[in-house]
């Protein structure tokens, strides 16, 4: 058999991808972890007086540890091959990823099973987080020094 008879083949046996439904989906449960998120920020704001500002932080951390949790107990991963990329793009997506590493290392102790499995996700994120971070600080530096931006 040719490449391109094997190629019709696969396509005849191969069922068509549900892209509206996927982005439907993905839509749904990405706005829905947005929803939880403000909810959580509202909530923050209004029984623990932060400020629109402070209430971020707060949020996110627990928007994180919530997907920590979730990851532990096996929903999360249930959630994303619900989901896709509706709970892979959120913050909580991240936060699945490095946990999720975290488990696969834990046979091969703490050390260099979870702590080195965790590293290899976030460190590139942490890394690149931190740079950016180093860079825009610095562009900020420069723009008050000269006068153009006010502290």
């Amino acid at each position: 058999m040719d490449p391109q008879e094997y190629q019709q083949l696969e396509q005849q046996i191969t069922p068509p991808t549900p892209y509206v439904k996927n982005v439907l989906k993905a839509f749904l449960v990405g706005g829905l972890i947005c929803t939880i998120g403000q909810a959580i920020m509202y909530l923050y704001i209004i029984f623990f007086d932060f400020t629109d500002k402070t209430a971020g932080n707060a949020t996110t951390a627990t928007m994180v540890f919530i997907a920590a949790v979730l990851t532990g107990l096996g929903i999360y991963r249930k959630l994303g091959a619900f989901a896709g990329a509706g709970s892979a793009v959120p913050v909580t997506g991240f936060s699945n990823a490095v946990v999720s590493a975290a488990i696969e290392g834990r046979t091969e102790g703490m050390v260099l099973g979870v702590g080195g499995n965790i590293f290899k996700l976030a460190g590139s994120v942490i890394l690149f987080g931190v740079g950016s971070a180093f860079f825009v600080a610095l562009i900020k530096l420069i723009l008050v020094t000269a006068g153009v931006v006010k502290w």
